[in-house]
């Protein structure tokens, strides 16, 4: 199967920056796309970024000209710049994948979710 290893996450300040890794190991064919959700308690897990096997590039609207996602396809990583950070970007981050693990067979998978806390 696929593995998921993200780090990055913390505390900092409103206007601080932080940078958000993940990093895929395990039976990987070819990676589809990766990407970055985040979820607050008691609210439905939602997209950040996403960046597919092509380029091509999905933000959400909160994060637009904020938030920078990257990959390292050769690594199978993903990294989240995100800069101007504000309170209520604080929330649980988990990395996703689509992956697949054969020349027919894929899935989605996630990681563990790394926190994020954005205070004063």
């Amino acid at each position: 199967q696929v593995q998921l290893a993200e780090s990055g996450g913390g505390l900092v300040q409103p206007g601080e920056s932080l940078r958000l890794s993940c990093a895929a190991s395990g039976t990987i064919f070819r990676v589809v796309s990766m990407g970055w959700y985040r979820q607050v308690p008691g609210k439905e897990r939602e997209l950040v970024a996403s960046k597919n096997s092509g380029g091509g590039t999905d933000y959400a609207d909160s994060v637009k000209g904020r938030f920078i996602i990257s990959r390292d396809n050769a690594q199978n990583t993903v990294y989240l710049q995100m800069n101007s950070l504000k309170p209520e970007d604080t929330a649980v981050y988990y990395c996703n994948a689509y992956v697949y693990y054969s020349t027919t067979g894929w899935n989605a998978f996630w990681g563990q979710g790394t926190p994020v806390t954005v205070s004063s």
